[in-house]
């Protein structure tokens, strides 16, 4: 099976024409890393005369600290990213990933999964697969039934999809080869079933994954556009088998260089990477600066006396979109 990114012909685009988003998760304040992607994403929309919208993927609520929702708005609104619409909470947004849970069973092609990442890491060992360092581990299947379909699965029920002791796993076809254009790198191209396998789409906790709720999010705020960070690309292979799937408009996607620390590695909240400094409008206007330099933006104006807006737009007039 190859995809392509195309938009299918029975699914017209969005009224309103360009809808993009920034969607970070609050496990901490805006770093230079985040700030860079806030602002590629700004830029974009407003280039292209659209909707930027601001969405709080806090799906995984161990991980989120309250105060960061408060102090990510904040930091945003002192570097002039204003936001067009009502924010979205993905906390707040279970009842949607679950009635897509529901559609992809009703198509026969989820089942139940009791597999640890020990039991997996174990099992990838005795078939000789080594998974590099900060690379995800490959499904080997180990759950997998051996037909699977609508038919299968009423002669041989499985546990239902609110049992909450199972994971539940999405089954990839034989041959599941995703190709898309990214604006900015150009042909991609993914194997799902030798990059990830079979994938969780609701961890065995009861949490939704990410790979579905940003599926389902982008669909419903008719996001067209996607700008985000390169770390997220091996993903997008995934959504775009989900959108497939759920019948959703395949939106455009633009992945930003990351910005890195002294020893190559991604700035993140999780390596303790400092937060950017917005405690006026002269330290807001320095890390936008430094977040444009990276987006590699020349030429805007440099001055003592420029004001974040008119920065902003300068910005806007030479952003390639």
């Amino acid at each position: 099976m190859i995809l392509a990114v195309s938009t299918p012909k029975n699914l017209a685009s969005p009224a309103g024409g360009y809808r993009g988003r920034f969607a970070p998760s609050p496990t901490g304040p805006l770093h230079a890393g985040s700030l860079a992607t806030a602002l590629g994403s700004w830029l974009d929309a407003r280039k292209n005369g659209g909707k930027w919208l601001l969405r709080i993927e806090d799906l995984d609520t161990p991980r989120c600290i309250p105060e960061a929702t408060q102090q990510i708005q904040s930091q945003l609104l002192a570097c002039g990213l204003s936001w067009d619409e009502e924010i979205i909470y993905q906390s707040q947004r279970q009842e949607a990933y679950q009635a897509a849970l529901e559609r992809l069973n009703g198509q026969g092609c989820l089942y139940a999964c009791t597999c640890s990442r020990q039991t997996i890491a174990n099992a990838l060992i005795r078939l000789g697969i080594e998974t590099p360092r900060n690379q995800e581990m490959v499904y080997p299947g180990t759950c997998r039934p051996t037909t699977l379909g609508i038919a299968d699965l009423n002669r041989n029920p499985q546990p239902t999809l609110q049992d909450l002791k199972r994971a539940w796993r999405i089954a990839l076809p034989a041959d599941c080869h995703i190709q898309f254009q990214d604006l900015g790198l150009g042909q991609q191209s993914q194997d799902l079933n030798t990059a990830v396998g079979d994938f969780v789409l609701r961890r065995s906790d009861g949490l939704f994954t990410y790979q579905l709720a940003v599926v389902v999010d982008d669909a419903e705020q008719g996001i067209t556009h996607i700008v985000r960070g390169e770390d997220l690309l091996s993903n997008t292979a995934r959504q775009i088998y989900l959108q497939d799937l759920l019948g959703y408009i395949r939106p455009e996607y633009l992945h930003l260089p990351l910005v890195l620390d002294e020893h190559g590695e991604k700035l993140s909240k999780q390596t303790l990477a400092t937060q950017i400094n917005t405690q006026d409008e002269k330290h807001s206007l320095i890390e936008l600066r430094k977040a444009a330099k990276h987006l590699g933006l020349r030429n805007l104006p440099d001055g003592e006396n420029v004001t974040i807006a008119e920065w902003l737009l300068a910005a806007t007039h030479v952003w390639k979109s």
